[in-house]
């Protein structure tokens, strides 16, 4: 009787496990590549949508591809009766502020907020930069179509509001177009205190910054792979949490790295023919991004893009030297492969949406004893909690276990000093929050 009850206890944990909502396989199905080409062709057409470029045309620059965004999102939210709210956020930037702002400049980003129905003032945030540049940052008058770099990322934004649009969700999602990246990343800035400035509980951000290319530089192909750049602990970590990492672990184990974990798993589970890449860096090497404005603020958040650059596509004159083409031109997008890296955003984005809060407190014992002990704070709305563990050389959590509806537990026979832990929280739904590493000890 013993053995039926171990077994059965065990295939209850292998569903729990297992578990897979048809919603989210529906939503991968509902990306659409054509509608993802035609974005990109219309951004791309705008010539040049350099940060200091035209804002008074309708058919040229900045200003006529921010004001088509907006149009865009409207007409989303007018498919799901008003279901988002949309508008510009502004901040004055003036000359100066760095080499690459040569004349006084509004950014001007665009919001698209999906309210959640029971958390919200909780948002998990996708974003894309509408700017582009060729090889001189401050050129902002030669055509610029970006279509890669980052006409794909603003597409595949726009494409997930579309899709996500048609359902509810317990906590909200924010669609974002940003300006200002290739100048000093002063959109991603400008939202980032604004969201500071509501109160906004950020969950993360994804930022995708080129998710279109699939030949590398270096001769690679590949439509699977993909990267996501996260940093190891926040920027803002306290000199007591620094000591603390010294002694109990953590060094890779921050709120943006368990985000990049977060979506590592939800890829592997529901879109297996896809190869995510943990990369375990802020962004490419001496390089930056926009999720690094809301990382600076304390928000969780990580970079999704192509695994195979090709530099001669990005940051160029538009010519032809030594035989080779440069310039980011519409033919070196494809437009299958955005599609699939929209959808792995889309699928995150709503898993997290659906999924209840972390728990607030982790806290972890057993120390010179034959079990690791947890504690942590109760969350409402969740219908139980899972208990994950790794090596310590691990970049994924490897092992879990379901425990219920309690906030303690004891994991007989597991050694403290040989795993790293985390315990996330799961809702009535299936959908589990993100892992919380043990933010305390006790005896």
């Amino acid at each position: 009787m013993k053995n039926l009850y171990l077994f059965l206890f065990l295939a209850f944990t292998f569903v729990i496990n297992a578990q897979t909502d048809q919603r989210i396989y529906d939503i991968i199905d509902a990306v659409s590549a054509e509608r993802i080409k035609n974005d990109v062709t219309k951004l791309a057409n705008f010539g040049t949508r350099h940060t200091l470029s035209d804002t008074v045309s309708s058919t040229r620059g900045i200003g006529a591809a921010r004001r088509w965004i907006k149009s865009e999102f409207e007409k989303t939210s007018a498919a799901c009766n008003g279901c988002l709210n949309v508008f510009f956020q502004k901040d004055l930037v003036k000359k100066g502020a760095n080499q690459r702002i040569v004349k006084d400049v509004e950014i001007v980003n665009v919001l698209a907020i999906q309210k959640g129905t029971t958390y919200p003032n909780r948002f998990i945030i996708m974003s894309g930069d509408i700017d582009s540049r060729v090889s001189d940052p401050t050129n902002f008058t030669d055509d610029s179509p970006g279509a890669n770099d980052n006409a794909s990322g603003m597409a595949g934004t726009l494409e997930a509001a579309r899709v996500l649009s048609k359902y509810t969700f317990e906590n909200s999602i924010i669609y974002m177009g940003l300006s200002g990246e290739e100048q000093g990343l002063f959109g991603g800035g400008g939202v980032a205190q604004y969201a500071k400035d509501q109160g906004w509980e950020v969950i993360g951000i994804f930022n995708n910054d080129m998710i279109g290319n699939i030949k590398g530089v270096d001769g690679t192909i590949s439509n699977v792979d993909f990267r996501i750049f996260s940093e190891p602990v926040p920027p803002t970590e306290t000199e007591e949490q620094r000591k603390a990492r010294r002694f109990y672990g953590g060094e890779v184990d921050g709120v943006s790295r368990q985000l990049a974990r977060y979506v590592h798993k939800n890829v592997t589970l529901y879109m297996p023919e896809m190869n995510p890449m943990m990369i375990y860096r802020l962004d490419r090497f001496g390089r930056g991004g926009h999720h690094r404005p809301f990382n600076d603020a304390g928000f969780p958040g990580i970079r999704i893009m192509e695994a195979h650059e090709n530099y001669t596509q990005q940051h160029q004159d538009i010519r032809v030297e030594d035989g080779i083409a440069y310039g980011d031109v519409l033919e070196h997008v494809n437009f299958e492969y955005a599609a699939k890296l929209t959808a792995v955003n889309a699928i995150n984005l709503a898993s997290l949406a659906w999924a209840p809060p972390a728990p607030m407190t982790v806290k972890i014992g057993g120390i010179v004893q034959p079990a690791a002990k947890f504690q942590w704070s109760k969350v409402n709305g969740a219908k139980g909690y899972k208990i994950y563990w790794r090596d310590t050389t691990s970049p994924t959590w490897d092992n879990s276990r379901y425990v219920g509806d309690v906030t303690e537990f004891v994991l007989n026979g597991i050694v403290i000093d040989n795993y790293f832990f985390g315990v996330s929280a799961v809702g009535e739904n299936g959908f589990e929050s993100p892992v919380v590493f043990p933010n305390g000890i006790f005896r």
